[in-house]
C-alpha cells in the first residue's frame, strides 16, 4: 500500500474513532486531499484507491494536472481552496466543481456570468474571515446574510461557509462560530478542518475536511 493511501485510511479510522465518541451515526464527512504542489504521480495511488475529492489552489496549476486525470477518472470532484481571482474565474469554471473561497460580491457576480455561460453546476461556498486577519480573504461575519442573499439573486448554488482559523488560536472557538454562522442562514454543509485540527473540527460537524500533509507529507515548490 502506498505512504499517501495508508495515510488516508489512518485518517479514515480516527475519524470513525471520533464520530462514534461523539455518537453521530449518521455523520459522514468526506475528506477533500489536497494536492496542491504535488504531481500526478503523487495523486495516482489515491485515484486508483478510489479516492474522489481533491483541492487545488491555483488555477493555472490545476489545469495543467487534473485536465486529463478528470477525463480518466471521472468521479473525481475537484476543489477550488485558494483564493480565486476574476481574470481566472473562466478557466476555474471548467476544471472545479466545487469553489471553497468565494468572498467578494465583484467575484460572485463574475461567477454567476461564467456559470450561467457555460451551463455548468458549480457547489460554492462563502468563505468567511472569523478572526479579521488583515492578510486573510473572507467576508466579515456580521456582512454574511446580506452577502449570502446577493448570492442567491446571482442564482450562484451556495452550499455552505468555510473558514481558516488563526494559527495560534483554539481552531475550536472559530469552528463553533461557523458552524453557527452557517446554521443561522440555513446551509447544510461546512467547509473546515485540516491536517492539525481535523478531529476538532468534528465536534462542530462539518462535512468537508480539507487535508493536505497529513495524507500525502510535506509540500515541495513543484509548482
Amino acid at each position: 500500500m502506498h505512504y499517501s493511501q495508508n495515510n488516508l485510511v489512518e485518517i479514515k479510522d480516527k475519524i470513525k474513532s471520533k464520530i462514534k465518541d461523539l455518537q453521530l451515526s449518521e455523520y459522514n464527512p468526506k475528506i477533500i486531499a489536497v494536492s496542491k504542489t504535488f504531481s500526478e504521480q503523487d495523486i495516482l495511488p489515491l485515484l486508483n484507491y478510489g479516492h474522489c475529492d481533491f483541492g487545488e489552489n491555483k488555477v493555472q496549476e490545476a489545469v495543467k494536472k487534473w485536465e486529463d486525470l478528470k477525463k480518466k477518472y471521472e468521479k473525481v470532484k475537484l476543489h477550488m481552496l485558494g483564493k480565486l481571482q476574476t481574470n481566472k474565474v473562466k478557466y476555474a469554471v471548467e476544471i472545479f466543481d466545487y469553489i471553497h473561497s468565494l468572498d467578494n460580491l465583484k467575484l460572485a457576480n463574475k461567477l454567476a456570468e461564467e456559470i450561467n455561460k457555460k451551463g455548468k453546476k458549480i457547489e460554492i461556498f462563502i468563505q468567511i474571515n472569523l478572526g479579521g486577519e488583515k492578510q486573510k480573504s473572507g467576508i466579515e461575519p456580521s456582512e454574511l446574510e446580506q452577502f449570502y442573499k446577493n448570492c442567491c439573486l446571482l442564482n450562484l448554488n451556495i452550499i455552505g461557509t468555510m473558514c481558516l482559523p488563526p494559527e495560534n488560536d483554539d481552531p475550536r472557538l472559530y469552528f463553533k462560530d461557523l458552524f453557527e454562522l452557517n446554521n443561522r442562514i440555513g446551509l447544510t454543509e461546512i467547509s473546515m478542518g485540516m491536517s492539525k485540527d481535523y478531529l476538532d473540527a468534528l465536534e462542530y460537524k462539518t462535512t468537508f475536511l480539507r487535508i493536505g500533509t497529513g495524507i500525502f507529507g510535506q509540500r515541495t515548490s513543484r509548482f
